[in-house]
Order: structure tokens, then sequence, then C-alpha cells
């Protein structure tokens, strides 16, 4: 499988960078491109859906005026949901044939005026994929030079194996944070380390913030004190103390969040401050 070496360890989400969120002008987008780039963070986490299929194209409006040279940044996304708003579908379903694949991603790269994809993935795993199918779509892709690398999001274990009798999967993007730990029982985690498979994680911090989070809040707070860092940076840090090393992909476009996140993988937490994080979510010590 291709190295992922030079993806940024905290990767940039954009679903909010759109009609789906912020609504930044193409301006606004460039700018925060350049503040990302600046902190370190070079890859950028797209999916066809954001913003009812319209915020690849703002995107990449924005980049082709940004001066950003496309072999300093990776793009990522994603395929294969169908929604009824911005296209016409009866209703939502997914839509993994060989001739749709390959449309998405030649779509995608229009969209984000971009010669390829550093990682393409399938959004939702489908009932009714066919992996000899989709293995001739991608290999067809890479063979084109369309794309790099081909991975997955919302996948088990068992669903890549799947799919893995027709291509193979370089990475695996699910939801994790200290209040979403499945990954690390499930077999998920296991699996990307086991398969040398990108892990990334979506929606970091998880609902850490909600009232009914009190006992996490106050550990965070007393963790935050003594690594002199905020409660984003300490939950990060948590995540990325896994040996799978999930990537977070942070959904922020408040450019003092941007920049804290980017600090978090020099943040080492202690073994037993992980563990007392993990406690305070699990509710009771472990085992």
């Amino acid at each position: 499988m291709q190295s992922t070496d030079n993806y940024s360890k905290v990767i940039v989400g954009t679903m909010t960078w759109g009609s789906w969120g912020k609504k930044l002008s193409k301006d606004g987008m460039v700018d925060l491109m350049h503040h990302c780039l600046e902190h370190g963070l070079t890859t950028f986490d797209h999916a066809d859906i954001y913003g009812d299929y319209t915020t690849e194209a703002d995107f990449g409006a924005a980049f082709a005026e940004s001066g950003i040279k496309r072999e300093d940044i990776q793009l990522i996304t994603k395929c294969g949901i169908q929604m009824t708003s911005g296209r016409k579908n009866r209703l939502k379903h997914y839509e993994y044939s060989k001739d749709y694949i390959i449309w998405s991603a030649e779509q995608s790269l229009k969209n984000l005026k971009t010669d390829y994809l550093d990682l393409f993935l399938l959004h939702r795993p489908s009932p009714l994929m066919q992996p000899d199918e989709i293995g001739e779509a991608i290999t067809a892709l890479k063979e084109s030079g369309k794309i790099k690398q081909f991975g997955v999001s919302n996948f088990t274990p068992s669903q890549i194996g799947l799919l893995e009798t027709g291509t193979p999967v370089s990475a695996n993007q699910v939801e994790f944070s200290l209040t979403h730990t499945e990954p690390m029982y499930d077999g998920t985690w296991d699996d990307c380390i086991t398969n040398k498979r990108t892990a990334m994680s979506w929606s970091p911090l998880g609902t850490v913030f909600r009232e009914e989070q009190k006992k996490i809040q106050e550990h965070l707070s007393t963790l935050a004190n003594k690594y002199d860092a905020d409660v984003g940076q300490i939950l990060l840090a948590w995540m990325l103390k896994h040996p799978a090393g999930p990537k977070p992909v942070i959904g922020t476009t408040t450019k003092s969040r941007i920049a804290a996140s980017a600090k978090a993988p020099d943040l080492e937490l202690e073994l037993q401050d992980w563990f007392a994080l993990l406690e305070a979510s699990l509710g009771h010590e472990v085992a």
C-alpha cells in the first residue's frame, strides 16, 4: 500500500466550510487554506455530498486561486451516498456500480480542480456491494492516475475483508472519540494495525461538551492545567496515543482552534492520565 506519511497527523474536515456550515466566501476559503498550511495541516477531507454536492466545487474554485501548489496538500474525498437534495433521487440510498464510482471520482476531480485524488473513499457500506465490480472501478482509477489510494469510511473489518477480495483497502475513516470508543473494542483499530491501514476518525471531540458529561469535563480541566493545554488538545492527544494512530478529522473553521489542534500531536499523555479519561468515559474502572 502507498504510504500516507505525507498526510498531516491532524486532518482538516471541510464539511462545514460551505452551505452546510459557515458559508465561507471564496476569499474566506483561500485564507483558511493558507492558515491550515501555516500550522502544518496539509490534508483536507471532503465528500461529494457536502453542501448538497456543492462544497467540493466551492473549495476547488478557491484552491485554483490560492497559489498553493498541488503537491503541497493532500485531498481526500468520498462517494456513494445518494441524497435527494442536490440530485434527482426518490430516496436516500447507496450507489457503487463500476460506472458510478468512476464517474463520481471524475466529478470530484473537476470540482476540486485537480488531476488526482490522494485518497478516494466509499462513504458508507451498502448491503448490495459487489467487490469484483468495485475492484474493477478502483483498478481503472488507479491505472489512469486519477486516484493514488483507495479506502473506506464507516466500514467494519468484515466488510473491508469482503472488498479486499476485489481490491486493496488502504484506509478506514470511522467515528471515534473519548465518548465513542467502539473502534478500540470491535476490531476496527485492530484491523488497521494488523493490515497497516491508515486510521482516521471523524467527530473526534465526540459529545464531551454536553451537559451530561460533567465527569469527563472535570478530568479534562484538571489535565488541561497539568499539561498547559486546552481541552481540545487533550482530547486529540488521547486519541492519537492509540497504537492505530487514528488521524482526527477536525471540523472547526475557527482559526484559533485549528492552530491549537495542530499542536495536539506534540502532547504526550502519561499512561495513567490516558486511562483516567477512559474511566471517566466508561463510568467505571477498567476490568
